[in-house]
């Protein structure tokens, strides 16, 4: 090779990281799908000529939410997303599962507005920022082990993302970047499902559905109290899953029980909303619970595919959804969560999705 060809070669090596740089920085935006939606494709709750109170905006999915900024054809990001936030193209998953929600359970947005989701079926948590236009994928659950079944996640009052593993069977503390920091309950938790977490008392709440009991935990990580599932006259909770800890209430799904326990925050009972029945509004299996800034209680009727809004009062106000898969649907949905825009998201577990609602104001 004459000197003038390697010259050429060293130069063109020189440019590959430039070239593979500018794919990372390629700019992309965050979609839920429904901004181009005509008027009439609208999706309302109740529907009209009632004053609609809550709207379908979108599905949050995975790299599918992600176009390239500026292209109107909402294509998916795949191919550059795998550099922009540097997602294992090697990790052993079907193509189809690398980079999208499989059975999502449970999700939180934190104060900077990032969106979590814990996702069995990935094992993994994947965490949206709308505002970089990024995805991430985080599988570490602590310095020896990967997330096996991840369940509820809380944000903590300093960053901190808390996430319970169902069968590790512990709580794993992470960064804000998903680098792990820490493991809550080791030896004291045997099935971890729902997380809520207390601001003002640095107090993490742990339903243990085993056990059929919250466990309380200090900034520390400290067992502090537990407040009891079983006593010598009833079972005040049987099975307990999601929590929600809002307007200095903790929020309980009571799932065999058929109900949603309101505590106050050292655990004593304030209230009960629904009951068991077969009507509309009646609970069979609720799953996850949330409160938004209007103090509207939400509850995911799991048994029945229903999005339950509830008013302060715990009285029924109407349903949302349905059994299907279509827009507006659900199949087996889990956790659901609120934002300080009024947005209200449903994981909608067998559809392999997240459903995204706005409140659009008013009661109910």
């Amino acid at each position: 090779m004459t000197r003038m060809r390697k010259v050429a070669l060293a130069s063109l090596l020189l440019l590959i990281p430039i070239i593979l740089f500018a794919c990372v920085v390629t700019k992309h935006e965050m979609t839920l799908g429904t901004e181009r939606m005509a008027a009439d494709q609208r999706l309302v709750w109740p529907s009209l000529p009632q004053t609609p109170r809550y709207e379908l905006i979108g599905e949050v999915l995975g790299a599918n939410n992600f176009r390239l900024a500026g292209d109107d054809s909402f294509r998916s990001a795949k191919g550059t997303m795998r550099w922009l936030v540097g997602l294992d193209p090697d990790s052993g998953l079907p193509k189809s599962l690398n980079h999208n929600l499989a059975r999502p359970v449970s999700g939180t947005v934190d104060r900077k507005g990032l969106i979590y989701v814990t996702d069995m079926g990935q094992k993994a948590v994947f965490v949206f920022d709308p505002f970089k236009g990024e995805i991430a994928i985080w599988r570490k659950a602590t310095a020896n082990s990967h997330f096996s079944a991840p369940a509820g996640i809380a944000a903590g009052a300093n960053g901190d993302i808390f996430v319970a593993d169902s069968a590790l069977a512990v709580v794993a503390r992470l960064d804000s970047h998903g680098v792990p920091l820490a493991e809550i309950g080791r030896g004291q938790l045997k099935r971890p499902v729902g997380l809520a977490y207390d601001p003002a008392k640095e107090i993490l709440y742990v339903s243990d559905a085993w056990d059929d009991d919250i466990k309380m935990f200090d900034a520390t990580g400290t067992l502090v109290h537990v407040i009891a599932g079983k006593t010598e006259e009833d079972q005040l909770l049987n099975s307990p899953t999601h929590l929600a800890f809002a307007k200095n209430r903790l929020y309980v799904s009571d799932t065999l029980n058929a109900q949603v326990l309101v505590l106050d925050p050292d655990g004593n009972l304030v209230s009960t909303v629904g009951q068991r029945g077969n009507f509309v509004g009646n609970l069979t299996r609720p799953k996850g619970v949330a409160v938004d800034g209007e103090g509207h209680l939400y509850i995911v009727e799991s048994f029945h595919d229903h999005l339950l809004v509830f008013d302060r009062n715990g009285q029924f106000l109407l349903p949302i959804g349905g059994t299907g898969s279509g827009r507006g649907q659900f199949f087996l949905p889990s956790g659901v969560w609120t934002d300080a825009a009024g947005r209200v998201f449903v994981a909608d577990m067998f559809n392999g999705r997240v459903v995204v609602f706005q409140f659009l104001g008013g009661d109910g």
